[in-house]
């Protein structure tokens, strides 16, 4: 009943985003939703976001001192970078080299950069989380990803890489939305809303159970936390938040 149920209204949510999928058949909507779309949703729900999760965030990334290099120098990687929004939790004089396979966040990119004069600026990639070739080896102190496994091709793939640019000791921090309790009703809607959402979000999978790829991964400790974000009228409320040592 349940399955059926699933299905029944996943196909109501494809009759409504009919003109979507028309668009995306026609080889029209990934490009529009690259370079239009989905730039300007993210630099809009990344504001309630931030919001929800500033105390959070202030509290995950407090520590990031703490895997400052024995030069001195503390090297940050953010991959899927976006809208920058984490940039005011970095600590002052910092170094940051910002990745993302999305090139079309500037002008939201650098009006935050422009916020944010505490930390140095390196450089901009343009590169997916499972291909960091463009990062040198054990180059960096921490890497850091916000909303972004959930859109990654391959979530291990990305963390081996995570694991190869970090330098021994060297720290992973995540904040992602994931998967709700198979049992209740969260689930049930992020079911019935995975495809349509996968296909007008850019590719994010709301289902995906990232903190198992975080236990499976080779890291040398990990300390991880489920919470919920209050994000009115939206499947992604169960989040993971912490951070790995390597």
């Amino acid at each position: 009943m349940t399955e059926a149920s699933v299905l029944f209204l996943r196909a109501c949510l494809v009759v409504l985003a009919m003109p979507i999928y028309l668009m995306s058949f026609l080889g029209i909507w990934e490009p529009f939703c690259k370079k239009i779309f989905f730039p300007f949703f993210l630099d809009k729900i990344s504001i309630v976001h931030q919001r929800k999760l500033k105390k959070q965030k202030q509290e995950l990334f407090r520590n990031l001192p703490d895997f400052t290099s024995p030069s001195g120098e503390l090297r940050l990687l953010e991959i899927g970078t976006g809208c920058g929004t984490n940039f005011q939790f970095y600590p002052p004089g910092c170094k940051v080299t910002c990745t993302d396979i999305n090139p079309n966040f500037q002008q939201s990119l650098l009006e935050n950069m422009s916020k944010n004069q505490h930390i140095h600026y390196e450089q901009f990639l343009v590169a997916s989380g499972e291909d960091l070739h463009q990062v040198p080896s054990s180059s960096v102190d921490a890497v850091i990803s916000t909303w972004v496994l959930c859109s990654v091709h391959d979530v291990s793939g990305t963390l081996k890489e995570v694991l190869r640019v970090l330098r021994p000791g060297g720290a992973f921090y995540f904040l992602e939305h994931v998967a709700a309790n198979h049992s209740s009703w969260k689930y049930f809607w992020q079911q019935v809303c995975y495809p349509t959402w996968k296909l007008v979000f850019a590719g994010c999978c709301i289902t995906r159970e990232t903190w198992k790829n975080l236990e499976q991964a080779k890291f040398s400790e990990l300390k991880l936390q489920h919470i919920s974000v209050a994000l009115p009228c939206l499947p992604i409320k169960p989040h993971i938040i912490g951070y790995a040592v390597k």
